[in-house]
């Protein structure tokens, strides 16, 4: 075995190396193991220092000293391996399995602070135990998908200091054993009440709830297929991200204003907030939008007639219907109204109602929630989670832990924070629309006492500081909902954009802030106010829940001089006049540049919690 010894001084001084010391792995009685070693050190008259010695170790497997694991067949098993070190001295150990590996069988570990050693750290000795009487605990998952009992032996490998230690000829570090990537784990894991159909271009996952949640870029996301070549796996929001029209007239997906929605890289747009999404999703993914009036149970496969190649789509009504059997109560009934890509006539394109069944609606007149589809690149691994609601699968480079003391402006569009007093402390990262401080927005409109809070808009359709909705957002709000603790860490002062979508104007999202769909120059028609509400398309303006446990509720689009948008509760949008009309209020601030996270992970089960930084 060799060994790159590096400088471990803390000297202004070039590194050097030194290569031929060979270990061998001695596995004795009780899980000990005994190396003879040399370091070597470069001092500040760069002499050279070489210490001899022999460094001890011990190998735990559940508690009980050894170094056998065993799985039986077709079964996946867990390990706490705990590696220790009883030396007067800083040492390194990596351990790895001996022999070569069962195509059948995989590897994952975790160390013991929680954190999911990333692929991407080969080489770099993180299996360790660094002082006298220290130890790390390890996860060790292994499945085993064949017909056979399998056992793996450990052996471990030990370096002083900032030793680099290279692959053992006998076996493979951990470092280089991965985690199963999501199409992987997809095929081969507990679905819990879910299946597979595989119509030999793509393996389809079916059922009414399966386990295939995943959390990526602060969304909840349901695994829809596993492309069956390129192993690359198609996902759709659980939940409406938004709600727009679909076009200015056309039924094409190409040129719509929701391809545009999409797959817009700037912080108005959907991709644009994707975390990191040149690593995670496939950029050139093809879309099928071809024609389809036939009606639900009639599944058969677009032809690719017309077909779109972007980042972002939607889902098409035979990849709906395939996820259960042409069925309204599949998983992917959420409760709510949301578009397809699959147009049902030539004016019309189809949406898939609350009750699962699936119409037609004109493109440019309706509005209907948006749920983003997009393709994970087949490089992807999990590395925690079990696919079910609660414990939503978690990729490797968006599983983030202990960001104490992160500004709260790093994070991503849709992570959720603790915010607020009570029954309405529940609030989501909008965007950075403003460039260095968070935009959110609570996470359903205001309650009191369990009852939605409902409102009048105003006497116009022109949202102010001073109007009806307007004057409650920047009084009662930021003093019974919102205690000076959270109130500290609101800009004082925001810009509201208050462009018209519709009323002889684009129906373009884009409207809502710019003076066209071209999204050039922003509008003039603007509000200054501390609190405010989402524009209509913004990001995060869908709903969250299934219909009937939400409610409608206004944002700050006008319609027309006499009328505003707001939000269906079954995720579609309309608009009414401001005065006729009691909607929900959800209100939305910009928060400080230098509000930092004292804990949590962003989901909805552990939100951040937030404080004012220096």
């Amino acid at each position: 075995m060799k060994y790159k010894i590096k400088e471990f001084m803390k000297a202004d001084i070039s590194k050097f190396y030194i290569l031929g010391v060979s270990i061998i792995c001695l596995l004795l009685l009780g899980g000990f193991f005994s190396y003879a070693i040399f370091t070597v050190s470069k001092e500040k008259n760069n002499a050279i220092s070489i210490v001899t010695g022999n460094l001890t170790y011990k190998l735990s497997v559940d508690g009980s000293e050894g170094n056998i694991l065993t799985v039986p067949k077709n079964t996946t098993k867990e390990f706490i391996v705990t590696l220790s070190n009883p030396n007067n001295r800083m040492a390194r150990f990596n351990f790895y399995y001996i022999g070569d590996l069962p195509s059948d069988v995989t590897i994952g570990y975790k160390v013991n602070d929680g954190v999911n050693v990333p692929p991407e750290a080969k080489g770099t000795n993180l299996s360790k135990a660094d002082s006298a009487g220290s130890s790390n605990t390890y996860l060790i998952k292994i499945s085993n998908s064949s017909n056979s009992s399998v056992t793996i032996n450990l052996g471990v490998g030990v370096g002083l200091d900032y030793n680099d230690l290279e692959l053992p000829a006998n076996g493979h570090l951990f470092e280089e054993i991965q985690f199963q990537t999501v199409s992987e784990t997809l095929l081969t894991s507990n679905l819990g009440n879910g299946s597979t159909y595989d119509d030999d271009v793509d393996t389809f996952i079916t059922g009414t709830d399966p386990n295939n949640y995943i959390w990526y870029s602060g969304k909840l996301w349901r695994a829809v297929s596993v492309n069956n070549e390129a192993k690359t796996t198609k996902l759709v929001t659980q939940w409406n991200i938004s709600t727009i029209t679909y076009s200015s007239g056309s039924i094409d997906f190409e040129g719509s204003y929701m391809e545009d929605w999409l797959n817009d890289t700037s912080v108005d747009g959907f991709l644009g907030n994707l975390r990191d999404y040149e690593n995670f999703v496939v950029t050139d993914a093809v879309w099928d939008a071809t024609l389809d009036a036939t009606g639900l149970g009639s599944i058969t496969r677009p032809n690719g007639e017309a077909t779109v190649t972007d980042a972002v789509g939607l889902l098409n009504m035979y990849e709906y219907q395939s996820s259960n059997n042409g069925g309204t109560n599949g998983y992917l009934n959420n409760g709510l109204y949301w578009w397809t890509l699959t147009p049902y006539s030539s004016s019309h394109v189809r949406f898939v109602n609350g009750n699962g069944s699936a119409s037609g609606s004109n493109p440019s007149s309706s509005a209907r929630g948006v749920r983003p589809s997009i393709n994970l690149k087949s490089s992807v691994r999990i590395v925690d989670g079990d696919g079910t609601i609660d414990n939503p699968y978690r990729l490797n480079g968006d599983n983030d832990t202990n960001l104490s003391g992160a500004v709260l402006s790093s994070r991503y569009s849709g992570e959720y924070i603790k915010f607020g007093n009570d029954e309405n402390n529940l609030y989501r990262i909008v965007s950075h629309e403003n460039g260095t401080g968070t935009k959110i927005v609570s996470a359903e409109p205001l309650k009191s006492s369990g009852e939605f809070i409902k409102m009048n808009f105003g006497s116009n359709a022109t949202f102010s500081s001073t109007n009806t909705i307007g004057t409650f957002l920047n009084g009662e709000y930021l003093t019974s909902y919102v205690d000076s603790s959270y109130s500290s860490m609101i800009e004082d002062n925001t810009t509201w954009y208050l462009g018209t979508v519709g009323s002889g104007s684009s129906y373009s999202y884009k409207n809502a802030k710019y003076t066209d769909a071209s999204g050039t120059a922003i509008t003039s028609n603007i509000a200054e106010a501390k609190v405010g509400l989402l524009r209509f398309g913004e990001l995060m303006s869908g709903q969250f829940d299934r219909y009937g446990n939400n409610t409608y509720y206004w944002t700050l689009t006008p319609y027309s001089s006499s009328y505003v948008w707001y939000v269906y509760n079954d995720g579609g949008a309309s608009s009414n006049s401001p005065s006729g009309y009691s909607r929900g209020v959800q209100p939305s601030v910009n928060l400080k540049s230098n509000v930092q996270i004292t804990g949590g992970t962003g989901t909805k089960n552990n939100p951040f919690t937030v404080e004012l930084g220096n």
